[in-house]
C-alpha cells in the first residue's frame, strides 16, 4: 500500500487518473495477481527516480589468456595448462590425467647468488580437500609434512637438480599441490612433469625439460602410467626420469625381478617418458619467459691453478696410502687445506681464499678420478669390483624380538625388530594407496656416526628416503598378512657411516627379521655401485668410464652416480639411482646391474653363514598373538561388555587386547600372560560348550543335591553331589563354598537342556591304572610357525619349540577355524569313561577310532571346540611327562616287536615301530617319511647330533603326536 501511495503522489500519475474520472469510467477492480504485479512495477520504478543520478558502468569481463597442450602417453590422455591459475608465479602449470589435477609452481630469488651450492627446495603437499575430506586433526587442518609428501618431494628434486647450470646458485623454490584426486592415479609422477614444465616457462636458466613415467608389469606385460588398482597387481613399480637421450633418475620397487627383465622395462620406459618433453617445449614457445642473465659463481682459472700447485702433491700422497681410515684421511686432508690457507694469507690473495674450500675439493676430485680411470686404483686399495670386508651377527640382544649388527668396511648398522598386534599398524592419511601399513622401517642417522655435533630435529628428508628404500627392499620377501598377522617395525640405527648405510640397513634388517622368526622367504642384500667418467668438454659426451662396486662415502661425493640396488638371489627388489651430471646414458646404467648382482651374491653368502633360516617364534622374548572370532550369539551378548572391560584385562594381565569386527586379538609377551588373558576373556564371553570340555567357573549357589556353577561367560550348570569327588559326600557345603573358583568338566545335558558338570572327572581316581590329568578343552592356536618347506603333511617347523622342544608355555588360541586332535589309546578312553560312569557303546566306538594327522584345509570353517589335553600330563606306564600339546600313549609294546615297513595314516598309533627314510635334515632335527607317504619329525637330543644322510632308512618308534597330529618319532637302537 505504501508503494501505491507513492505511485499516486507522483505528478505524472495525476493526468492519467483525471482523464479516467472525466470520462465517467469507473476503474475496474483488479485481481490480486494484477495488483501484486502493479506494486512490483511501481517499486522498480521508484527505485531509480529521475532526480537521482544513474548507476556507474558495470565491470568488464577479464579474459584469461590460457595455453594448453594435450597428448597421450601409453593409454592415458595428459594435458598441461598455464595462464589460468597462479599467474604471478615465475612459472605455473596444471597437469591433468582423468580427474586428478596437480599444480606446480616455481619461483627464484633475485639475490646475487654468492654461495657455493644450489639452494633448491621442493615442497609437495596433498591437502585433504583434494579427495573431499576434512582433516581429522584437532585443528582440522594439515600439519607438518607427512612421510609420503617428503618422499614425493625427493622424487621431484632428484631429476631436476642436475640440470641447473654450474655456477647458478640463486635460491629456487618449487611448490607442488594436488588440487583434486580421483584416487586412481598417483600424483607424484604428474607433479614431477608439471614441475619440469613450470621451470621451462620461467626465466630460470635450466637445461631441461625432462619426462617422468611410471611403469608396471602384470602377467609379464608392461603397463605405462598404471592406476593404483593395477599397481596392486603389478610385480614392478618403476619410476623413470630422463632427458631426450640420457637417464636422470630411477626408482624401483619390485618382487624379485631379474636383471634382464628390468633392462627390458627401462628400455621401454625411455621412449614413453620423452613423450612428455615435446609438449613442454611447445608450451614454453607459446607462453614461456626469456631466460634471465645471471652471475656465475665460478672459480677463476688463476686461483684454481695456484691452489692446485700447492695442494696437489700432498693430496695425492694421502690418496695413495690405502692404510688411512676415514677420519685419518679426513684429518690429513684438513691439514693440507690449512697449509694452503696459510700460504694464501702470506700472499694476501683474498680472491683465492674465498674459493679455497671448493677449489681444494675440485683438486681432490680430479686426483681420485684420474687414479681410478688411468690406473684402476681406488682410495682404499680395493679392486673396482671388490666388496669391503664384512662382519655380521644376529641375535645380539636376546630380550629384543630380533636384532642384528651388520658392518661393511667402516659402515656399521644396528637393526632391531619389534612385533606388535594388527592394531599397531601405521595409519596413513594419503589421498591414494592403502589406509594402513603393517611393515615399517625407520632409519636413523645420528650425528655421532660421523663424529659430529648436531641437534636432532623432526622428520629428515634423507632419513625418510633411506628408510623407505630399505623398506621397499624387504617388503618383497615378507609373508602375506593372512599367514603372518603381526605388525612389524624395523629400526635401523647407523652406528658408523662411510658410505652405503641404506644398503647396510637392508642387510642388517634382513638378518634381524630372520632372528625374530618372521618367515621371510630368503635373505635380501644391497650394494651401492658408483661411476667415474671422463667427459669431452666440447660435446659433453662420456669418453671413458669405470664402474665401482660398493663405493665409499668419498667415492660417492666425488663420483658421478650412486646406484643403490637391493635384491635376493632370484632378482631385484628395490633400486634408487641418484646422479650428479646432467644425465647418464642408459647403456651404462644397464651395464652396472651385473657388477651389483655379483657383489650382492657375495654379501648374501656371508649373511647366510650367520643365519640361513628364520628362528623359531617361541622363546621368552617373542610375543604371542592369538585371534578368535565371536559367534553371533556371543557377539550380541558380550561385545559391549568386552570393550568396556578391555582396559581392566590389559592392566591385570599385561596383554594387549583389541576387538574389531567381531574378532578378538590378544598379544602377550609370554605364554603365561597369554593364558591369563585368555582365561579372563573366556570367562567374560564364553565359548561353545562341548561334552568333555573343561571350564573354569565360580560357585554361585549351593543346594542339598548339588551346586550351581557360573561359567563360560555367565552360563550356569549343575554340579550334582555325586560328581563332586570319587569318595561319597554327605553334604555339599563340606566340599564347596559360594564364590569358590574351580575347574569342572561338562559331562552332558539333562532332559531339560541344563548343563551337567563334574568335578571328579577333572582329577584321577586314586589307585587308578590310568593316572592322566584330565583333558582340558582348550581351543587351538591361530599362531604362525616357521613352515617346513616341501613337507606335504608336516606343516610345523622342526625348530618349533611348541612341537619339538616341548616348551611349557604353549600358546593357546580360541579360534573357530583350526581344531586340534587329541591322540589317546583305546585303554585311556575306556578307563576315563568308565571311571566317570557314563560310557556307552556308541561313545566307546567313537573314542576308539584311530587318530589321523590334522589337516587344516579339510576342516576350515568347522567348529574347533574339540578336546585337547592338559599341558602337564603324566604317563604312569612309562613315568615320563608328555610334551606340550600331546598325550603320551599308555599302550605297551614288547621289545621283540619288529618294525613295520609301512602303516596307513589312520592306523598310526603311539608305540608302533616303523621303518622311515630321511627326507630332510634340519638344524634341530630330521623330517622322516614312511613308505606310505606319512611324514613326521625326530628331534636331536642335546649334544647328540649325529651324521645323517639323506635317503637313509632308520628304525623308529612313534613316541607322540604334535598338537596338530604330526607324529614325533624316536630312534631305535640297531
Amino acid at each position: 500500500m505504501a508503494a501505491m501511495a507513492a505511485f499516486l503522489r507522483r505528478p505524472k500519475s495525476i493526468p492519467l487518473l483525471a482523464a479516467t474520472l472525466s470520462a465517467g469510467v469507473r476503474p475496474r477492480r483488479r485481481s490480486r495477481t494484477e495488483f501484486r504485479s502493479l506494486c512490483n512495477a511501481v517499486t522498480l520504478d521508484c527505485a531509480s527516480p529521475a532526480s537521482e543520478p544513474a548507476a556507474g558502468p558495470s565491470p568488464g569481463r577479464k579474459v584469461l589468456e590460457i595455453f594448453r597442450e594435450e597428448f597421450e602417453v601409453g593409454s592415458r590422455t595428459v594435458s598441461i595448462e598455464t595462464g589460468k591459475i597462479a599467474r604471478f608465479a615465475n612459472g605455473a602449470v596444471v597437469i591433468a590425467m582423468d580427474d586428478t589435477n596437480v599444480l606446480s609452481t616455481v619461483a627464484s630469488a633475485r639475490g646475487d647468488g654468492a654461495r657455493d651450492f644450489l639452494p633448491l627446495t621442493v615442497d609437495y603437499q596433498e591437502k585433504q580437500y583434494a579427495q573431499g575430506v576434512i582433516p581429522t586433526t584437532f585443528m582440522r587442518r594439515e600439519g607438518a609434512p607427512k612421510e609420503r609428501e617428503l618422499l614425493c618431494g625427493r622424487l621431484i628434486d632428484r631429476p631436476i637438480r642436475p640440470l641447473f647450470p654450474h655456477g647458478f646458485y640463486h635460491e629456487v623454490q618449487v611448490m607442488a599441490n594436488v588440487l583434486s584426486s580421483d584416487g586412481k592415479q598417483d600424483p607424484d609422477v604428474m607433479a614431477a612433469n608439471a614441475t619440469s614444465a613450470a621451470i621451462m616457462l620461467s626465466d630460470i636458466p635450466w637445461n631441461g625439460p625432462i619426462g617422468v613415467i611410471r611403469v608396471g608389469r602384470i602377467d609379464g606385460k608392461f603397463i605405462f602410467n598404471p592406476t593404483m588398482d593395477e599397481l596392486s597387481l603389478s610385480d614392478l613399480n618403476l619410476v623413470y626420469a630422463c632427458t631426450k637421450d640420457r637417464t636422470l633418475m630411477i626408482d624401483v620397487q619390485a618382487r624379485e625381478i631379474t636383471e634382464n627383465d628390468l633392462q627390458a622395462g627401462l628400455k621401454l620406459a625411455h621412449p614413453e617418458a620423452i613423450k612428455y618433453i615435446d609438449p613442454q617445449i611447445r608450451l614454453a614457445e607459446k607462453a614461456g619467459k626469456k631466460k634471465r642473465e645471471y652471475k656465475l659463481s665460478m672459480i677463476s682459472d688463476s686461483a684454481l691453478e695456484k691452489i692446485r700447485s700447492i695442494a696437489e702433491a700432498p693430496i695425492e700422497a694421502v690418496f695413495t696410502d690405502s692404510s688411512y681410515g676415514k677420519f685419518e684421511r679426513g684429518e690429513a686432508l684438513d691439514l693440507i687445506t690449512q697449509t694452503v690457507k696459510a700460504k694464501l694469507e702470506e700472499d694476501c690473495d683474498e680472491d683465492s681464499l674465498k674459493v679455497l674450500p671448493k677449489a681444494v675439493d675440485m683438486v681432490r676430485k680430479q686426483i681420485i678420478r684420474r687414479r681410478i680411470i688411468d690406473k684402476g686404483l681406488r682410495v682404499d686399495g680395493r679392486k673396482l669390483d671388490e666388496v669391503r670386508p664384512l662382519y655380521c651377527e644376529s641375535g645380539i640382544y636376546h630380550m629384543l624380538h630380533g636384532s642384528s649388527l651388520f658392518s661393511r668396511g667402516d659402515t656399521q648398522v644396528l637393526c632391531t625388530v619389534t612385533l606388535g598386534a594388527p592394531g599397531d599398524a601405521q595409519r596413513l592419511d594419503s589421498i591414494v594407496g592403502p589406509p594402513t601399513k603393517r611393515f615399517m622401517l625407520h632409519y636413523t642417522f645420528p650425528p655421532f656416526s660421523i663424529n659430529e655435533v648436531a641437534k636432532r630435529g623432526g622428520l629428515n628428508r634423507r632419513e625418510v628416503g633411506h628408510g623407505t628404500l630399505a623398506e621397499k627392499a624387504l617388503l618383497a620377501v615378507l609373508p602375506p598378512e593372512g599367514d603372518f598377522p603381526y605388525t612389524v617395525r624395523v629400526n635401523s640405527e647407523v652406528m658408523a657411516s662411510d658410505g652405503s648405510t641404506s644398503m647396510a640397513t637392508v642387510c642388517g634388517g634382513s638378518m634381524a627379521l630372520m632372528d625374530a622368526g618372521i618367515p621371510v622367504r630368503e635373505h635380501v642384500a644391497g650394494v651401492s655401485v658408483g661411476l667415474i667418467s671422463d667427459v669431452d668438454p666440447s660435446t659433453g659426451n662420456i669418453t671413458d668410464y669405470r664402474i665401482l662396486t660398493d663405493i665409499l662415502g668419498l667415492e660417492d661425493h666425488l663420483g658421478d652416480m650412486d646406484f643403490k640396488i637391493s635384491g635376493t638371489r632370484k632378482g631385484i627388489t628395490a633400486i634408487q639411482l641418484d646422479i650428479k651430471p646432467a644425465g647418464i646414458p642408459l647403456d651404462i646404467i644397464c651395464e652396472s646391474l651385473e657388477p651389483a648382482r655379483k657383489g650382492r651374491i657375495q654379501i648374501l653368502n656371508r649373511m647366510e653363514e650367520k643365519i640361513s633360516a628364520p628362528r623359531t617364534m617361541g622363546d621368552g622374548s617373542t610375543p604371542r598373538l592369538a585371534t578368535f572370532k565371536l559367534n553371533p550369539e556371543s557377539l550380541r551378548r558380550s561385545i559391549g561388555f568386552l570393550n568396556f572391560q578391555r582396559k581392566r584385562i590389559e592392566q591385570e594381565t599385561g596383554a594387549r587386547v583389541s576387538v574389531s569386527d567381531g574378532t578378538v586379538t590378544i598379544v602377550a609377551k609370554t605364554g603365561s600372560i597369554m593364558e591369563k588373558a585368555q582365561e579372563k576373556i573366556t570367562f567374560l564371553i564364553g565359548r561353545e560348550i562341548e561334552v568333555g570340555g573343561t571350564y573354569k567357573g565360580v560357585v554361585s549357589s549351593i543346594k542339598e543335591y548339588g551346586a550351581f556353577i557360573e561359567f563360560n561367560g555367565g552360563q550356569q550348570g549343575l554340579l550334582h553331589i555325586s560328581e563332586l569327588t570319587h569318595e561319597p559326600v554327605s553334604k555339599v557345603s563340606d566340599v564347596l563354598s559360594v564364590g569358590q573358583e574351580l575347574s569342572v568338566m561338562c559331562i552332558g545335558q539333562d532332559l531339560r537342556g541344563n548343563m551337567r558338570l563334574s568335578l571328579k572327572a577333572t582329577s584321577p581316581k586314586k589307585g587308578s591304572v590310568d593316572n592322566h590329568d584330565p583333558i582340558s578343552a582348550k581351543q587351538s592356536v591361530n599362531v604362525w610357525a616357521s613352515p617346513s618347506e616341501n613337507v606335504a603333511t608336516c606343516t610345523e617347523n622342526l625348530e618349533s619349540t611348541d612341537v619339538v622342544q616341548g616348551e611349557s608355555n604353549e600358546i593357546q588360541s580360541i579360534t573357530d577355524s583350526s581344531p586340534a586332535v587329541v591322540i589317546r589309546s583305546v585303554a585311556e578312553c575306556e578307563a576315563q569313561e568308565f571311571a566317570a560312569g557314563r560310557v556307552t557303546q556308541t561313545t566307546l566306538r567313537r573314542l576308539s577310532r584311530s587318530p589321523r594327522p590334522y589337516d587344516s584345509s579339510q576342516d576350515a570353517g568347522k567348529s574347533n571346540l574339540q578336546n585337547r589335553q592338559s599341558k602337564k600330563e603324566k604317563n604312569v606306564s612309562n613315568g615320563t611327562k608328555g610334551k606340550a600339546g600331546t598325550i603320551q600313549g599308555s599302550v605297551s609294546h614288547t621289545g621283540g616287536e619288529k618294525p613295520k615297513p609301512s602303516v596307513q595314516a589312520g592306523s598310526l598309533k603311539i608305540g608302533e615301530k616303523l621303518i622311515a627314510k630321511i627326507c630332510q635334515i634340519r638344524a634341530h632335527g630330521l623330517v622322516l617319511e614312511l613308505s606310505s607317504g606319512i611324514r613326521g619329525m625326530y628331534k636331536f637330543e642335546v649334544n647328540g647330533k649325529r651324521d645323517f644322510e639323506l635317503g637313509k632308512e632308520l628304525q623308529v618308534r612313534c613316541s607322540s603326536f604334535s598338537i596338530k597330529g604330526i607324529p614325533v618319532f624316536a630312534l631305535l637302537e640297531n
